[in-house]
């Protein structure tokens, strides 16, 4: 029976619960710029937990773009981007990430979590069928069910059990099929060129989540779409500010028609305060680097594929990782938990994933390498895994 005097008692109980399970997360507090070295709760960390993945949080040009744009334009926006909030910083951004992307238009969102759950529901809804891999991003899962579309989930990865799905479930106004393409926790691509030979084969919609890739895949740096070569067959293009570009926000591209009508169904924008004008003029001058700077990314994902070789040679599973994320799948939340600590007594900051952000079973050690990390800390991490490995695996 609820308690009359505390409606909220049942929290406690729950948080005990998380507590036996070895679930329950404690908020932490960094005091120092996110770099390469990072202090966390007063301790000093190598830092290999976090998506700057270029190297770029703490870039001096980034922090001279927003001062400037801050100067000319002011601190806060003041509204969404329909009403007074789209400055020209905005703008801008807007303009160029269409460029980047090779798409007619694009939009900006406050966060990329608000992309997908107000682009999927401007989509498709009760008529409609929606396709998604299980490991999607909780943003795209959210998104589905804010639709009201039917939903069907594929195993991972797995394009026949989609082309299965897609030829029984015939019938739907509308079909959109919908994945990540960089997998956050676990690093590995999607299977996009076929995924998009599904979509056209059955007239189905193809939307990607480019969050992990942006800035870091591909040639140019457009991510799998680029890698893949199957611009013109994605239909909806979404990306993240925060990761490899190292700002706020999150943007969808695609052909002028989508943007337009986004821009009028799309609750988390229509009904969203817009960015600040200095996360906008950060965001340029990052796109920036992109372009001019290309040995980052190509570095970046060397030594990624070398440190996938080494783990493996200590006797790590590093999954199916093909990018700058590499997983070292432990699976009981506990056991990952305590190897995560052995490592930040190390010195090391390398966090440890547990459900519900990984499914039961799979609970891991998520390494995110970036491009300001020396030789020297690879180096130094590699060996404290492999004193680890000794009494772990």
């Amino acid at each position: 029976m609820p308690d009359p005097k505390d409606p909220l008692a049942w929290i406690d109980d729950q948080l005990d619960c998380l507590q036996r399970a070895g679930l329950r997360r404690q908020l932490a507090v960094r005091s120092s710029r996110q770099t390469a070295r990072i202090t966390i709760d007063g301790k000093a960390l190598v830092n290999f937990g976090c998506n700057d993945y270029l190297g770029l949080a703490a870039d001096d040009r980034l922090i001279a773009a927003a001062h400037g744009a801050a100067e000319c334009e002011g601190w806060g926006s003041g509204a969404s981007p329909l009403v007074s909030g789209r400055g020209e910083s905005h703008a801008e951004l807007e303009r160029r990430l269409a460029d980047f992307e090779g798409t007619e238009a694009a939009l900006v969102f406050p966060s990329g979590f608000a992309a997908n759950a107000g682009i999927l529901p401007a989509i498709v809804d009760e008529a409609d069928a929606i396709y998604g891999d299980a490991k999607n991003h909780a943003s795209l899962i959210d998104g589905c069910r804010l639709s009201k579309a039917r939903r069907f989930v594929y195993p991972h990865g797995q394009c026949d059990a989609l082309a299965e799905m897609l030829k029984q479930s015939a019938g739907f106004r509308r079909r959109l099929i919908v994945t990540d393409t960089v997998f956050s926790m676990d690093g590995d691509r999607a299977p996009l060129a076929r995924l998009a030979e599904l979509a056209q084969e059955f007239g189905a919609m193809l939307m990607v989540d480019e969050a992990h890739a942006t800035g870091v895949l591909g040639e140019c740096g457009r991510g799998v779409v680029e890698q893949f070569g199957v611009h013109h067959q994605v239909h909806i293009r979404v990306g993240t500010l925060s990761k490899a570009l190292a700002t706020g926000g999150g943007f969808v591209c695609g052909s002028q028609k989508l943007i337009d009508w986004l821009a009028n169904r799309a609750r988390t924008y229509v009904f969203s305060t817009a960015q600040p004008p200095a996360t906008s003029a950060a965001a340029l001058a990052a796109l920036d680097i992109v372009r001019d700077e290309p040995h980052r990314r190509r570095q970046l994902l060397e030594r990624a594929a070398q440190f996938r070789l080494r783990l493996s040679e200590q006797g790590w599973s590093t999954g199916r990782s093909e990018s700058q994320i590499i997983p070292l799948v432990i699976g009981e939340p506990d056991r990952t938990m305590r190897i995560a600590q052995q490592l930040r007594d190390a010195g090391f900051f390398v966090p440890g994933i547990r459900p519900p952000s990984v499914p039961d079973g799979e609970s891991l050690l998520r390494l995110s390498l970036c491009c300001h990390h020396t030789e020297g800390m690879v180096e130094a991490l590699l060996a404290q895994l492999g004193r680890l490995a000794v009494t772990n695996l």
